[in-house]
Formats: structure tokens, C-alpha cells, sequence
């Protein structure tokens, strides 16, 4: 029996590699960045990528040959209007609707299921408004559904990640969201193998030179034999000073006054603490600057590998475009192993049946 997906705002597609961990198929993704889409075909080869604004397609035109074919469509809308940074606009702001657009796709398919992601704030902004538009929205056409915010580091992510989800099943019977698996995997057990580079090394593609020694090492190299996307990035001069400053477990706290920064994100300068989880990767981990991505002892922000690691992509998941591309297609992606947990639901009732 085969299970087919369709992803929608996919990015480059870390929901689908959960999917796929538990049997399920994407055969169509839409993105419309180039960039990342393109990097979504390299690494899911069965799968049709269209390239394109989904707000401007003709939605019946695009997805009539998938009609009746699908089991689960997946995705996560834009979530700008929602973001915590900035002004947020609510409900006037346009940008919070894009979740209309994946809901024409689902009443248009009529899949079984259906799985969104989205930002906490998704379920309480303008006192649960959109929460209660798209209860109702949903219910129109036939789907109980479950809402929940997860934490990707309760599930063996070794980052503290948390997400909300909208889990629709087609009929009266609601389908319940995972709880806590009660894994936990700390930043040391996850990249403690990468710690041999420093500012300005590392290539495309190179040997492994530490051997792995934790079981999520193991899983995460299980199906590539190099390394990929470990490049550290060209610290300067000053910033490398600041670095060697910095003992392990400390952060802004113990510089000199000449190298406080005014930075507004929290965490800058800051360390990660290997036997903790990792902060909330975002699309700009390149940086001290930007959180707390500096490496737990090297004087080094982590590379784009460290990331996807952080975010449980295996090593033969690879990354391509430029690494400002590169960072958004991690820092914007749902946890595979997440993402895995909640296949894992859906496989069970489809099964159950």
C-alpha cells in the first residue's frame, strides 16, 4: 500500500523526510523560491516540484490529476503576520490568510488527512480568531481536527523548538497529536563528531575525521559515506577576539566593555551549552551575533551540517545554492524526526482500518 503526500509551502522539505522515514511518498511539492525548491528535487528525486506562488495558481487546473490519490496533504504556511518580532498586524494583516490558500487545496483533494505547522501564536492572536476561523473552515467540509504545540526537543531533537500543528482527519473521529516521546538528545551527543574545524575551514564535501560515538551520530551518518555543508564561517579579526574571550558555558556576560554589542537577539555572544538543548535554529546561525550559535568550545559560530544536525537532518541530506539559501532551507524547516513521530500517528489509523 502506498501512502502519497503532497507538500505545500514545503521549503525544502524537512516534513516530507519524516513522511518519507515512515513509508509515506511525496510525488508533488510546491515552493516558490527557486533556490530551495531546487534543493527540495536534489534531495526528494521522486517528487514533482512546481516552482511557483501558490496564491496565483489555478487550484483545480494544477492538482485535478491527484484527486483521489492522496492520503495526506502537508505543509506550513507563512507565518510573517504571526512572527514575534515586529509589528503584528492580526487579522488585518494579509499575510495570516495564506493558510486559505492550503485550505482550497485540502477541499479541493479531499485527502484522509491533513497536517499543518505554523508558529504558537497561530492559536491564541486576536484571542484564538484564526484558531476558530479555521476550526470552522475545516468543519465545513467534513475534518475533525486536533491542535497542538510541540516541542521538537521532546521528541529526540536536540533543540528546544516549539511549533504549533493542526492535525485534520476527514470524518466525526478527531486524530490526536503525539504527545512527548520522551527523547532527548543533547547538542554534544549530536555534533560532538563535527568539533574539528575552525573560523574559515571546511569545503563542500570532505572526509569525516572523528569517528562517531553517540547512537543519534550513528543514525544521523547511517547512509552517507562524506561530509557535506560543514564550513565555518570567516570570522573577523575583532569577532575572533571576542570569541577566545568567551569561556565554555559563558557568554556576553564576561567581555570588556569594548566588546559588548548592542545586539537585540538574545543569547549573542553566547555559547551553547553542549549537555543542554540547542535554542531555536533560525535562518541566520552563521553569526554570534544573531543568538546563541556560537559552538559550545571552538571559537567558531556553527556550520550549516551543526544546524541540520540540530534539526535532525542525516548527513546524506544535502544543501545546495548559496549558504544564505542554505540557512533558510534549515532554519525555516519542521524537525524530520518530528515530523516522523506525527507519520507515525497517521500510518497507525490508516493501518488500524
Amino acid at each position: 500500500m502506498q501512502f502519497n503526500v503532497i507538500d505545500l509551502f514545503s521549503g525544502v522539505g524537512g516534513m516530507s523526510l519524516g513522511f518519507k522515514m515512515e513509508g509515506f511518498k511525496t510525488i508533488l511539492a510546491v515552493e516558490k523560491d527557486e533556490s530551495i525548491a531546487d534543493s527540495f528535487k536534489k534531495n526528494h528525486k521522486h517528487a514533482k516540484v512546481i516552482v511557483d506562488d501558490i496564491c496565483k495558481m489555478d487550484i483545480e487546473k494544477v492538482f485535478s490529476e491527484y484527486k483521489g490519490e492522496i492520503s495526506v496533504v502537508i505543509g506550513g504556511p507563512p507565518c510573517q503576520g504571526f512572527s514575534q518580532k515586529g509589528k503584528r498586524k492580526s487579522i488585518k494583516d494579509e499575510r495570516n490568510f495564506l493558510f486559505k490558500y492550503y485550505y482550497n487545496v485540502v477541499k479541493f483533494l479531499e485527502p484522509k488527512y491533513f497536517l499543518m505547522e505554523n508558529v504558537p501564536n497561530l492559536l491564541t492572536t486576536e484571542k484564538g480568531f484564526f484558531k476558530n476561523e479555521i476550526i470552522e473552515l475545516f468543519k465545513e467540509i467534513g475534518y475533525s481536527l486536533d491542535f497542538k504545540v510541540l516541542n521538537s526537543g521532546e521528541f529526540g531533537v536536540p533543540q528546544n523548538r516549539k511549533r504549533a500543528f493542526v492535525l485534520g482527519k476527514l470524518g466525526e473521529k478527531k486524530l490526536f497529536l503525539p504527545e512527548s516521546s520522551g527523547k532527548r538528545t543533547s547538542i554534544k551527543e549530536a555534533i560532538g563528531d563535527l568539533s574539528f574545524l575552525e573560523s574559515g575551514e571546511g569545503c563542500f564535501e570532505q572526509e569525516y575525521r572523528i569517528e562517531a560515538k553517540t547512537d543519534y551520530q550513528l543514525m544521523m551518518r547511517k547512509n552517507s559515506k562524506k561530509l557535506y555543508n560543514h564550513i565555518v564561517t570567516n570570522h573577523s579579526k575583532v569577532a575572533l577576539e571576542r570569541l577566545k574571550a568567551i569561556p565554555v558555558g559563558k557568554g556576553k556576560e564576561v567581555l570588556s566593555e569594548e566588546h559588548r554589542t548592542k545586539s537585540i537577539f538574545s543569547g549573542t555572544w553566547s555559547r551553547m551549552i553542549e549537555d543542554d538543548l540547542s535554542v531555536t535554529i533560525t535562518t541566520r546561525f552563521d553569526t554570534p551575533s544573531s543568538g546563541r550559535f556560537t559552538h559550545p568550545r571552538l571559537n567558531r559560530a556553527i556550520t550549516v551540517r551543526e544546524a541540520a544536525r540540530i534539526q535532525s537532518f542525516p548527513d546524506d541530506f544535502i544543501f545546495h545554492n548559496s549558504k544564505t539559501s542554505q540557512m533558510k532551507q534549515v532554519g525555516n524547516a519542521v524537525p524530520p524526526l518530528l515530523a516522523k513521530e506525527i507519520a507515525v500517528v497517521i500510518k497507525k489509523d490508516i493501518l488500524d482500518k
